[in-house]
């Protein structure tokens, strides 16, 4: 069994949206990458007294992604992504947490787009525990995954005339968490 890190405590951790992101970057036409945010995001740490005792349990709503452009936003609410309107929330379940050194863990778990769950694995680090102006015990994680859209059932398929994808298949997906103890 692996010891918590440091100033980590037994109990839940609730995620804190407004001091928290969960963003994504595409490739687009092959050249640049176009970045976007889920704005509405909720859940909890259950740390054990141990790492392997602990879970993740997060969520997004599909309606809240902003890549600062509403013509984008909209296409990819739609059933060429995200098919919001019938699968409003993105969510995550963890189902194992591994050391990977002191302050790095690998996290495990089911993570459920447009009605289709998957594996996924995220690199995640510890970044401490602090507390805040208000008295409150806070911990921050910061968490990376890449993605393959088309495993989630997002199978746009436009083609530019140089055989690049108009939307990469690869999705990177990061985290940076901040949460506070109930």
């Amino acid at each position: 069994m692996t010891a918590l890190p440091q100033g980590l405590t037994a109990g839940t951790w609730n995620i804190d949206p407004i001091h928290s992101e969960f963003t994504f970057t595409a490739r687009h036409a092959g050249v640049s990458k176009v970045r976007g945010n889920f704005e509405e995001i909720a859940g909890s740490v259950n740390v054990g007294e141990t790492l392997e005792d602990s879970a993740v349990s997060a969520e997004a709503s599909a309606n809240s992604i902003n890549t600062r452009n509403e013509q984008r936003d909209g296409h990819l609410k739609s059933g060429d992504f995200f098919l919001a309107e019938e699968h409003p929330k993105l969510s995550f379940k963890s189902t194992a947490i591994k050391a990977d050194g002191a302050d790095e863990f690998e996290t495990v778990g089911e993570l459920t787009m447009r009605g289709v769950t998957k594996e996924v694995a995220f690199a995640t680090e510890f970044a401490g525990v602090a507390t805040d102006p208000n008295g409150n015990q806070v911990a921050g994680l910061s968490a990376t995954s890449t993605v393959n859209r088309k495993d989630f059932g997002m199978s746009f398929e436009a083609v530019l005339g140089g055989g690049e994808l108009l939307v990469s298949d690869k999705i990177k997906i990061e985290l940076e968490l901040e949460l506070v103890k109930a």
